[in-house]
């Protein structure tokens, strides 16, 4: 038989979220103001969102902009962790025009996906080429 030294399990610490897939379908024919007002209603309550695809550069601005804004005016509220995770490969010519036309057709980058959580829960997002983690805080 073990014993634990001294050691308290945590698990468990961290309580009342959830982890949500979003299909970029479900965005894709949203207006830009009307894809953060959904994104930060999911990450509001308290739900780590994995998206399919990829915000354009500058709805992620925007999207950290208003978050930083809102820190110290809504309750509880201490910003967001994100992350875009995107296939960087060695494609030859024709995979690129490929790669590009498919995205063209589908109306956003999907051969990325995008990772945001409330700053409350999601410490902070590790990435490297064969693996992500997601760090929460305890």
């Amino acid at each position: 038989m073990s014993k634990k030294r001294g050691k308290k399990n945590n698990l468990g610490k961290i309580k009342g979220f959830s982890i949500q897939f979003f299909p970029y379908s479900e965005i894709k024919n949203l207006s830009s103001d009307e894809r953060i007002k959904k994104i930060l209603n999911i990450v509001f309550g308290n739900v780590i969102l994995i998206l399919q695809g990829k915000l354009t550069s500058d709805e992620e601005t925007r999207l950290i902009g208003d978050t930083m804004a809102m820190i110290g005016h809504v309750q509880n509220f201490k910003g967001i962790e994100l992350a875009v995770i995107s296939e960087k490969g060695q494609d030859s010519f024709f995979g690129k025009i490929k790669k590009g036309l498919a995205n063209a057709l589908a109306g956003g980058d999907l051969g990325a996906i995008t990772i945001i959580g409330p700053a409350t829960i999601v410490k902070e997002i590790k990435r490297n080429p064969k693996k992500i983690e997601l760090l929460l805080n305890g």
